[in-house]
């Protein structure tokens, strides 16, 4: 019983996986990921992606044994015609209607929203830069998003709703999203890209709703430094906005390209799970728990379960990677939580 204990620490998987035919642990659904992009992948970035679906199993559960501790709506879509760009800006102008977002409103915590809707979504530093996010559809856990950390924080906005874009409007169980422009195979997009550009059209759509910059003062004229001031209050990067100006008619291609060009310093840029009230030690310890996936809503949950009796005290230790009781304190002491170790 220890040894199997061990192992299923060991490979971060529910232990039932090695006594039973019916489990499907982890690194077994990453095998047709790995088998795709193993090429890209660090020995350091394959970990990661297995710890990031041990958390979504975690929060899986969290969620189960905890139901009134957030209140999970499931958002479906349902696409119409063939237009796959047109597809994704109804689906995300669906989701904000959900959301009850006015027409000029702006999400702030895009993260939070799309956990609302049951998609476990985790953000984790990968070595990998060209990778900026992906999609699991996991047989244990359902809709799982990964976002890497390693990029810009208004990036990482922007890959969060486009993975998410995957889990409402395709099929594919697995989606990986890199950076760089898509480019046409013998001049015909692919599916896969089709699939891309849509989902580049709901992000767009979901973070700069055409509505919102229409009314924007003096909407057809722009400069560089509007460029950065809208762009900040959007938190998104002055090439999405460019791009979803250029969609709008709003700027002249030319204007797109010039535009989009413009780099926003990433000290200037603001994430919303990293409180401005925050000291700077506070902050570099609440940086160091997102790097590996441990978001506030996660951390609660689990701090939660643990406090009903849901959780062991070395099981609360497993999904929150400690390994050892020293790291246990230390996010305990982050998040002004007490331990009862008993006597």
């Amino acid at each position: 019983g220890d040894e199997i204990l061990i192992l299923a620490d060991y490979f971060k998987c529910d232990f039932k996986f090695f006594i039973s035919n019916e489990q499907l642990a982890p690194f077994e659904q990453t095998e047709e990921l790995f088998r795709r992009h193993g090429n890209e992948l660090s020995k350091e970035d394959r970990w990661s992606i297995q710890e990031f679906l041990f958390l979504c199993e975690c929060q899986d559960f969290l969620l189960k044994e905890l139901p009134n501790t957030s209140a999970i709506r499931p958002f479906a879509f349902q696409k119409v015609g063939k237009f796959h760009k047109q597809q994704g800006v109804d689906a995300a102008v669906s989701l904000r209607s959900f959301f009850a977002y006015q027409n000029r409103a702006l999400p702030l915590d895009v993260f939070d929203d799309f956990r609302r809707i049951g998609i476990h979504i985790f953000r984790r530093k990968l070595r990998q830069s060209a990778i900026s996010g992906m999609y699991i559809r996991y047989p244990v856990a359902g809709h799982c998003v990964l976002v890497n950390y390693d990029e810009d924080v208004y990036r990482q906005r922007f890959s969060v709703a486009h993975e998410v874009a995957h889990a409402i409007l395709d099929e594919s169980r697995i989606s990986v999203s890199k950076t760089g422009p898509l480019i046409k195979t013998n001049g015909k997009w692919t599916s896969e890209q089709l699939s891309e550009i849509r989902a580049n059209s709901f992000a767009s759509t979901y973070l700069a709703p055409e509505v919102f910059l229409k009314s924007i003062p003096s909407a057809t004229t722009w400069d560089d430094e509007k460029i950065i001031e809208y762009s900040k209050k959007m938190y998104i990067n002055p090439e999405v906005l460019s791009i979803a100006l250029y969609s709008a008619r709003l700027i002249s291609e030319v204007e797109k390209n010039n535009y989009s060009a413009i780099k926003i310093p990433k000290q200037e840029k603001i994430d919303i799970e990293i409180p401005e009230s925050l000291s700077p030690k506070g902050k570099e310890r609440k940086i160091s728990l997102l790097q590996k996936g441990l978001s506030d809503k996660y951390v609660t949950l689990c701090f939660t379960a643990h406090r009903e009796g849901k959780v062991s005290l070395g099981r609360l230790s497993e999904m929150l990677l400690c390994d050892s009781p020293l790291e246990l304190l230390e996010v305990c002491e982050i998040y002004h939580q007490r331990i009862d170790y008993g006597d």
